[in-house]
């Protein structure tokens, strides 16, 4: 695996997400990996530390979309960052359709994942 992130990875990420595949997701992840959500309590959202905290906030997203996509994608790479700009769109578990604009911004040590800040668009 290379020290930097690549599209390629970027979008081996997100294909993980689209499978719903949160043991392959996690893989992406450091040890001492750090999520915020776009909704929370706090100005940052909800925040995650550590890959089991983690992957309990990444299976929020399942649980409350469950056949959320993640598609219309692109991703750039510099250095230790990586960007994906995708269209969420799913159903939530109450029948409320969902799409919306959003991104990831990715921060990488060594290859691994430490830091996935997620925003999207807030409709009206």
């Amino acid at each position: 695996m290379s020290a930097h992130p690549t599209v390629e990875l970027l979008k081996g990420f997100l294909a993980a997400f689209n499978r719903h595949d949160l043991d392959a997701i996690m893989g992406y992840f450091a040890d001492d990996c750090v999520l915020y959500l776009p909704r929370g309590t706090g100005p940052r959202g909800d925040r995650f530390v550590g890959k089991d905290d983690v992957r309990a906030g990444l299976a929020t997203r399942f649980e409350g979309i469950p056949d959320v996509h993640f598609g219309e994608d692109r991703h750039w790479a510099c250095g230790n960052l990586g960007v994906s700009e995708w269209t969420l769109a799913g159903t939530t578990v109450s029948g409320q359709h969902v799409e919306v604009r959003g991104v990831d911004l990715l921060e990488f040590a060594q290859g691994k994942i430490t830091r996935k800040d997620s925003f999207w668009k807030i409709l009206a």
